[in-house]
């Protein structure tokens, strides 16, 4: 009889680990990204009481009336900052929208730099004081632990260790505060959030602990992603697929709805989706490209790949 897969087999490493036992920290996370493109990390270095601070005001923001919270959708940048309201963003393929409204957060650049052109402005809500503050100084920690895991990521694919420090400097990085609101009605074809892979390089994500995440398995079942407080779930994007030449998977996933015992809860999280930098040429890794064969995908920037996904869900 076949064992059932749970989502104790996606690792579950320490940080920490990554200084003790590189090439072993390195070889567990590596693996399992091969596998089952997640992993869930502990020890990573954001402060809990920052985390903390940025969950209660994320509950503060979303509880503000939604005229209020309207004031701060910012038309024609397929809501890479600000407010996205309720109902808008789709799964890339899927006719019913996801049950969740977000905010976003993204890099902060100084007048005249390069990018400015493509990475806009950050937006912050009056009515709530200490949000830019807190929300600053959690995208500065996800964006430490972040380069960290790519340094470990890089020791697997047996690349230099700092190979991905000037990909992802300056990267197009964005935070999102996500509210899943309790359900108190029936919702048809919705779920909370509909079977996708992300855009971006790696997703490290905060909040979690609310069950409903899914991942897809190379066989096609649903395993629960289940991490405990305060962990970091990490999952590689499709950017970092297509730069290993699929060798690490962008896995399929989903947020289901609550059991209906938990639909009167709330879910929030806090994904930070690490990007390249908008000009960086995502192209196939020397070897990982089979001998007398082509790459699975042509070369593309990181912001022209940005754009035509953000199109397929719906937000541009």
């Amino acid at each position: 009889m076949t064992d059932v897969i749970t989502s104790d087999t996606v690792a579950s490493v320490s940080l920490n680990d990554a200084d003790k036992d590189p090439a072993a920290f390195s070889n567990e996370l590596g693996h399992s990204f091969v596998e089952y493109g997640f992993a869930i990390i502990r020890d990573h270095g954001i402060p809990q009481h920052l985390i903390d601070r940025a969950e209660e005001m994320s509950k503060q923001f979303f509880a503000l009336p939604d005229e209020v919270k309207k004031k701060y959708l910012i038309p024609g940048t397929g809501g890479a900052r600000g407010y996205t309201a309720f109902g808008v963003e789709t799964a890339k393929g899927a006719d019913a929208f996801d049950l969740k409204e977000f905010w976003h957060v993204g890099r902060e650049l100084p007048a005249g730099h390069k990018f400015r052109d493509v990475m806009a402005d950050n937006v912050w809500p009056d009515e709530i004081p200490g949000f830019k503050d807190t929300f600053l100084a959690l995208y500065s920690a996800f964006d430490e632990a972040g380069l960290k895991i790519l340094r470990a990521i890089a020791r697997f694919l047996k690349v230099d260790e700092e190979y991905f420090t000037d990909t992802v400097r300056d990267g197009n990085s964005v935070m999102r505060l996500l509210h899943y609101p309790a359900q108190k009605e029936p919702t048809g074809s919705h779920i909370r959030a509909g079977a996708h892979e992300d855009i971006n390089t790696i997703t490290l994500l905060l909040g979690a602990e609310e069950a409903g995440l899914e991942l897809k398995t190379k066989d096609g079942r649903w395993i629960p992603v289940s991490p405990k407080a305060g962990e970091l779930v990490i999952n590689i994007g499709d950017m970092l697929q297509r730069l290993t030449n699929g060798y690490l998977r962008s896995t399929s996933h989903r947020v289901v709805n609550p059991a209906p015992d938990r639909a009167s809860h709330a879910r929030y999280s806090m994904p930070f989706f690490l990007h390249f930098r908008p000009d960086f040429v995502i192209e196939a890794l020397p070897g990982t490209v089979p001998a007398g064969e082509q790459a699975k995908w042509p070369p593309i920037s990181s912001h022209e790949y940005l754009q035509e996904r953000l199109r397929e869900i719906k937000l541009k």
